[in-house]
C-alpha cells in the first residue's frame, strides 16, 4: 500500500469519526400584493423545512412581526410607504440563532398620484396661534401611539369594511388646501352619509377615542403587531380608550368634524409607521360583502 493511499484512508476514517455539521434549514418565501408600489401592502408567506419557534423579518430598514400559521408556515405583513422610491428591495428572513436565513426581492415601481384641490375653513390651513399648542399636543400623542403597538396580534383571519359605501378619494393624492400644498392624502375617503354606523374591521384595542384638531372626532384602533386603523371626522364616538373591540362592533357614526368639506369617513391604515392604502388591506385580507366594490 502506497503512502498516498494510506493518507487517503486515514482521512476517510477521521471524517467518519468527526462531528457532522448540520446543513442549514431550507426555507421558501413568496409574496402576494395588488402591486409593488408606494402605499401597497405585501403579504409574505414563509415555509420552513422543519418547525421553528421564532422568525424575524426585515424590509425597508425596519422589522415587521411575522406570525405562525402552523408549525412550518409563517406570514408577515409588510408596508411599502408612500415615500419609498422605485428600486429593488430585499426582505431578510432569519431565526435568532441564524439556522434559517433567506432573502426575497421586492421590485418596487413608481406610482403617479393625482392632485386634489379643496377649499376648507382657513383655520385648518393656517391655524390661529391659540390652536398651535393643541396641535402640537395631538402630534405628540399620536407619536406615542405609533410606537406602542401591542405585541399580541389581535386580528385573526380577515378585515371587514367599516362602512358599505364606496371610496371616492384615492389614497396618496397630493393635497392642496385653499391653494396651499399639504401632506399627501394618507387614507381612503368613503361616500358615507352623516350618521352612518362605522364598524371595527377586526378585533383591536382602542388606542385613542377623542377629538383631534385636524381629524375631528377620531378613533384609533391598535390591531397589534404594529398595525393601526384611524377613523376620522366622526359625529359620534361609541367606544372608550383601552377597550377591546370585536370585529363588526360599532365604533361611532360618520360625521363632518375637523378639516372636511362635508360628511364622509376617512379611514387610514399604518403598519410599523408605513402609510398603506386601506383598500389594499381589504383586497388582500378583506371579507367580501355585497355592494362593496371600489
Amino acid at each position: 500500500m502506497t503512502a498516498m493511499v494510506r493518507v487517503l484512508m486515514l482521512g476517510l476514517a477521521l471524517g467518519l469519526l468527526a462531528p457532522q455539521t448540520a446543513p442549514p434549514r431550507s426555507v421558501t418565501v413568496k409574496h402576494t400584493a395588488r402591486a409593488l408600489q408606494p402605499g401597497e401592502l405585501v403579504v409574505l408567506t414563509i415555509v420552513t423545512a422543519q418547525a421553528v419557534s421564532q422568525l424575524q423579518v426585515r424590509a425597508f430598514d425596519q422589522e415587521f412581526a411575522p406570525f405562525a400559521v402552523d408549525e412550518r408556515t409563517w406570514k408577515a405583513l409588510i408596508g411599502i410607504d408612500l415615500d419609498v422610491k422605485p428600486g429593488s428591495y430585499l426582505v431578510a428572513v432569519s431565526t435568532p440563532a441564524g439556522d434559517v436565513r433567506a432573502s426575497h426581492s421586492l421590485a418596487v415601481v413608481a406610482k403617479k398620484f393625482p392632485t386634489r384641490r379643496l377649499t376648507v375653513d382657513e383655520s385648518f390651513v393656517n391655524p390661529p396661534p391659540e390652536a398651535l399648542e393643541r396641535i402640537q399636543r395631538d402630534a405628540e400623542d399620536l407619536e406615542k401611539i405609533w410606537s406602542s403597538s401591542a405585541a399580541e396580534r389581535f386580528w385573526q383571519d380577515f378585515f371587514l369594511r367599516p362602512v358599505p359605501d364606496k371610496s371616492n378619494s384615492a389614497f396618496g393624492k397630493r393635497s392642496v388646501f385653499n391653494g396651499q400644498p399639504r401632506s399627501p392624502h394618507g387614507g381612503a375617503d368613503f361616500l358615507s352619509p352623516s350618521g352612518r354606523p362605522i364598524v371595527s374591521p377586526s378585533r383591536a384595542r382602542v388606542a385613542l377615542a377623542r377629538d383631534l384638531y385636524y381629524t375631528g372626532n377620531t378613533v384609533i384602533l391598535d390591531h397589534g403587531a404594529g398595525l393601526f386603523s384611524i377613523f376620522a371626522h366622526l359625529s359620534v364616538i361609541k367606544v372608550k380608550e383601552d377597550e377591546i373591540v370585536t370585529s363588526g362592533q360599532a365604533l361611532g357614526k360618520v360625521g363632518a368634524t375637523g378639516r372636511v368639506t362635508g360628511p364622509h369617513l376617512h379611514w387610514a391604515v399604518r403598519l410599523n409607521g408605513t402609510r398603506i392604502d386601506p383598500l389594499a388591506l381589504l383586497a388582500l385580507l378583506g371579507k367580501p360583502t355585497a355592494g362593496s366594490e371600489d
